[in-house]
């Protein structure tokens, strides 16, 4: 039966340190790589190892004609091909795609292989000072304002009531937007991490109450931040 290798990538560019080097000698057992963004993919692999030979692997995208991806996926499976799952950034399925092709390669009673490697997502809940016990990851907020602010107060509620540290993203260019929703919106004394540029040299992950962001409010814009929040009683 086919092995299934989930292979995390580097959050920030160039950051090859944070992903262990072993992970090459699990691509090279591979047939088959479906990758989130075939070119980035590629750089990635050569930047881990200049002598991979790129062209010897079938490609296939994920998420382009998302049907006929899994047909090619069993297909693979099927005639008992390693298959590696390579997402954009971070970890397969870990807010990031694969996990459609996951749960197939679960169902035809696969070898799954998940790799140690970078998830912002912890990274930011580690360094946060934040419940590590209780904590849950919403993804988006509404782009739609009303709705936007109804989901902050309705999360900011159940950490209160859960003491749970919710965490959420926005895409780059609407990151202020957000923050600005966030300050206006919760308690002074409300909890707010802000994690930014993580992995890179540019790292930023610092918790303050919502009254301290007021008075010192980041560049955020177009930049690749994971905001945490904890609210008390």
């Amino acid at each position: 039966m086919a092995n299934i290798y989930l292979i995390p990538c580097f959050i920030a560019d160039n950051a090859t340190d944070t992903v262990p080097v072993y992970i090459i000698q699990a691509v090279k057992n591979c047939q088959v790589i479906f990758a989130e963004n075939e070119r980035t993919t590629r750089r990635f692999l050569k930047s881990m190892d200049p002598s991979i030979v790129i062209d010897e692997f079938e490609w296939y995208t994920i998420h382009k004609s998302e049907n006929q991806q899994v047909s090619h996926f069993k297909e693979a499976i099927r005639s008992n091909k390693n298959i590696a799952i390579i997402s954009e950034a971070g970890c397969p399925g870990i807010a990031d795609p694969g996990q459609e092709l996951i749960s197939v390669a679960q169902e035809m009673g696969c070898t799954i292989k998940p790799f140690v490697g970078p998830s912002s997502i912890l990274l930011a809940l580690m360094a946060s000072g934040m419940n590590g016990q209780q904590f849950e990851f919403i993804g988006y907020l509404p782009i739609d304002n009303s709705e936007r602010i109804k989901k902050i107060k309705e999360l900011e509620l159940q950490s209160a009531k859960n003491n749970c540290t919710k965490i959420f993203i926005e895409t780059p260019y609407r990151n202020n937007q957000l923050f600005e929703s966030l300050i206006q919106q919760c308690a002074a004394s409300t909890k707010l991490c802000i994690g930014k540029n993580i992995t890179s040299p540019e790292e930023f992950i610092v918790t303050k109450s919502i009254k301290e962001w007021k008075q010192h409010k980041p560049a955020l814009h177009k930049i690749p931040v994971i905001f945490l929040l904890h609210a008390g009683l």
